[in-house]
């Protein structure tokens, strides 16, 4: 039976949660595997640390069995619906997270809070959160890297024709002029190239000029060399190696371990929406063997898709994305079902896992 649309299990507030885990002598946090929850683990973990509270934390994959056995005596799914003995939801998650730390009576990493909520595509969330980061908004594109080149062709914030080859990206900074002493007006020359690039891409929608915007004016701070640079790289590590992920969230040092499956991630991810099988039906786009599937979805729905509903598979995997504000996760699900497969999600995505990829593309055809 699929979760996804179904309030299974309802959202704890931050007060409980707090209350909870003042009490607990080991909490267990268990992140969806995104950058927004990821981050929102981090926030909770160091007010944790920081308390003296032991914790373990981990991220769980789509479907994954995260109930391992520990002797936490406080368990709290973040982002998600998985077993749990309090849920952190919310969208950004992160905001959610600090409310917590403050509810504790603490301050929460605002660095960290802030990138989750630019994960989340929301970085206004958390009220003052730049302001209590000491981040500051400059010209250009966010990137987690000094090299405009590598940033370009991996960041999974924007798809152009540059992504995912990086000798191109060179080749259109070098046009530009731009080296590697980088002042802020080269920074808006490079944001203007962008911008220009993916609306003048002909296979463009005219979504994508809105949602090339979330690239551009990043905040600069934090670990890497902006703030959407780092919710970036703790998106793609999430997804790819959740280990790296949860150290990253930490403040571990795994600078390059994280940036090396970033890059990875993204090359797969722009690969596959430039390479895959479409299809296109009425009100629904369908990208076939696009692995991975939750950020080709997301990149496809922001810049190619024409459609208002977006679905990537791969294998027994499919995500689903709208543009329009409807909420997919009940059709996901009675999809998922009639595919003899299982759903989770909520609102503008969902995931599914099936056996039958096509029998889930025409049942979900059928429930929009």
């Amino acid at each position: 039976m699929s979760a996804a649309g179904r309030d299974r299990a309802s959202a704890s507030t931050a007060s409980d949660v707090a209350a909870a885990a003042r009490e607990a002598d080991f909490v267990r946090l268990v992140a969806r595997a995104d950058g927004d929850a990821l981050a929102a683990t981090g926030v909770l973990a160091r007010a944790l640390s920081a308390r003296g509270t032991p914790f373990q934390a981990t991220v769980a994959r789509p479907f994954e069995d995260a109930d391992r056995g520990t002797d936490a005596d406080l368990t709290v799914a973040v982002g998600h619906d998985g077993t749990a003995d309090h849920r952190l939801r919310g969208r950004p998650a992160s905001a959610a997270a600090a409310a917590v730390v403050e509810e504790l009576g603490a301050e929460p990493d605002a660095t960290l809070a802030l990138a989750g909520a630019v994960a989340a595509g929301d970085p206004g969330a958390i009220p003052a959160a730049p302001e209590r980061a000491g981040a500051e908004r400059r010209p250009g594109v966010a990137v987690p890297v000094p090299d405009l080149a590598d940033g370009l062709a991996h960041t999974t914030l924007v798809h152009a024709p540059v992504s995912g080859d990086e000798s191109r990206a060179a080749d259109a900074l070098a046009d530009l002029d731009v080296g590697d002493d980088v002042d802020d007006e080269d920074r808006r020359r490079v944001a203007s190239l962008v911008a220009l690039s993916v609306v003048g891409d002909a296979d463009a929608t005219e979504r994508a000029t809105e949602a090339v915007e979330r690239a551009l004016r990043p905040y600069a701070g934090g670990p890497f060399e902006t703030l959407g640079g780092y919710a970036d790289v703790l998106d793609a590590t999430a997804r790819e190696r959740p280990g790296i992920a949860v150290a990253l969230a930490l403040g571990g040092d795994v600078r390059e371990a994280a940036l090396s499956a970033w890059r990875d991630h993204a090359d797969q991810a722009h690969a596959a929406v430039r390479g895959a099988d479409v299809a296109r039906y009425e009100g629904l786009s369908v990208l076939r063997d696009a692995a991975p599937v939750g950020t080709v979805a997301r990149l496809a729905a922001d810049f190619r898709s024409p459609e208002p509903v977006t679905v990537a598979t791969s294998g027994d995997e499919a995500a689903v994305r709208s543009t329009d504000g409807r909420d997919v996760a009940d059709a996901v699900a009675a999809a998922a079902d009639a595919a003899d497969g299982e759903a989770v999600g909520r609102g503008d995505r969902a995931r599914a896992r099936i056996d039958d990829a096509d029998a889930f593309v025409v049942a979900l055809r059928e429930a929009l």
